[in-house]
């Protein structure tokens, strides 16, 4: 366990910490679900796709704790989920490959979601986040 954070900390109702582990993306999809059902949105299966596979990138091409926060965008009411992790790469979409087991996460967040994106933050790491159309 990093030094400061626990399993799973709560910083506010929208934000959640969590170890990076196997059990990030399903702690994630639960995160998601509630704060959907919050909100009464009733079809999260594409938000949960979404946050699982941001959470699997920062897992397994990140560094350090994984970050996540949904919330509603103010300006247009659609969920937004943000995945931050203190690895310095960015996400890169490779091409497709038929053959491959995997490197396939990004296409279906490009296909699923409403916009995505990544960014790199100032003090090192960088945020995937993408906005969940209904």
């Amino acid at each position: 366990m990093y030094q400061f954070t626990k399993e799973v900390s709560v910083e506010c109702d929208s934000t959640i910490v969590l170890e990076p582990t196997e059990r990030a993306p399903a702690m994630a999809r639960r995160f998601l679900a509630g704060r959907f059902a919050e909100w009464g949105i009733a079809d999260d299966h594409d938000g949960r796709l979404l946050v699982s596979e941001l959470v699997t990138n920062a897992l397994v091409h990140g560094d350090g704790p994984i970050v996540l926060r949904v919330f509603q965008d103010e300006r247009d009411g659609l969920p937004m989920i943000e995945v931050w992790d203190g690895g310095e790469g960015q996400p890169v979409m490779r091409p497709e490959n038929h053959a491959a087991t995997g490197g396939r996460g990004l296409h279906m967040v490009a296909g699923l979601a409403h916009d995505w994106g990544t960014r790199p933050l100032v003090e090192g790491g960088k945020i995937a986040w993408a906005k969940c159309g209904l």
